[in-house]
């Protein structure tokens, strides 16, 4: 069970990161593009509070994966470490549709 639950955290860790990634893209492009962008600060704000959460998901998987499913004293605490980092993966994603949704132009 440990087993699984590390390689768990291990794909869902690389997932966060290439969504970092995206979204290190996606402020770029709207830095770039300036104030003129028509949704530069919901932008800005959203692509920061996405990162935000995937930085506390990413050490929620760290510790996760520190810890050993199998000792019962620590199951409670880690069901709850990975039922916050659930949600917050799920405010993540849906960031990420309202970030698409109002869509990038680059300005070059």
């Amino acid at each position: 069970m440990n087993h699984y639950a590390t390689k768990k955290s291990a794909a869902q860790s690389m997932l966060d990161v290439a969504l970092l990634m995206a979204n290190s893209s996606q402020l770029k492009t709207v830095l770039h593009s300036g104030v003129q962008h028509r949704f530069y600060t919901p932008l800005i704000t959203l692509i920061s509070l996405s990162i935000s959460l995937q930085v506390i998901v990413g050490l929620l998987l760290l510790f996760i994966a520190k810890y050993d499913l199998n000792d019962a004293k620590k199951q409670p605490r880690l069901n709850t470490m990975n039922n916050m980092a659930t949600v917050f993966v799920f405010f993540t994603v849906l960031i990420n549709i309202i970030i698409t949704a109002l869509g990038f132009e680059s300005g070059g």
